[in-house]
């Protein structure tokens, strides 16, 4: 249950509402996002942006998710993109080893093995050292490099969110989610 109540949607002031009413799925985490209404739909944006918008291809958007979650121990974030790595082209032998901390693990190849190296020191170490984006180079442009650190830094606040405010989690909805920005971008 929940420590922080989470929003009175009819109680939202109008701009809030009508975006609220424009989402595709009703996750409790936006609910709790609500409470900051005039942070939501900047936050839902960014959030959106980072699942329909980047160069990075999806499969390793995942693996950055998941592997943010992994480390922050968010819980609410595993449970959603679980499945949609899965449907990005993620294997369950890779997010096995996430979830074992085995980052050099088999399952990952040269490319997603210098993703997980570098966002894991973005996510632990603020400052990933010269040898690890050195490294991630060899496999990302400058942009996709900027996209991991984003990613990083937006699911470490989700984690924040849903970790400290013990937000109930909902059924795996993330996909729905997905498809239709999508469709929208």
């Amino acid at each position: 249950m929940a420590l922080v109540p989470f929003a009175d949607i009819d109680a939202l002031p109008p701009k809030a509402k009508d975006y609220w009413d424009k989402l595709t799925a009703k996750l409790n985490i936006f609910r709790m996002l609500a409470n900051a209404d005039t942070m939501m739909e900047p936050a839902l944006r960014f959030g959106g942006a980072i699942l329909s918008k980047q160069q990075l291809g999806a499969d390793l958007r995942e693996l950055v998710i998941l592997l943010v979650a992994e480390l922050e121990g968010g819980e609410y974030e595993w449970n959603q993109h679980v499945p949609i790595g899965l449907r990005c082209g993620n294997t369950q032998a890779q997010i096995d080893a996430l979830a074992a901390r085995r980052f050099d693990d088999p399952a990952f190849n040269a490319r997603e093995k210098a993703l997980v190296a570098f966002a894991k020191e973005v996510i632990e170490d603020v400052r990933a050292s010269e040898e690890s984006l050195a490294e991630a180079q060899k496999h990302f442009s400058p942009k996709e490099i900027v996209e991991i650190i984003l990613t990083c830094g937006f699911y470490m606040t989700m984690a924040r969110l849903t970790e400290t405010t013990r937000t109930d989690i909902d059924p795996p909805a993330g996909g729905r989610i997905v498809e239709s920005l999508n469709r929208q971008g």
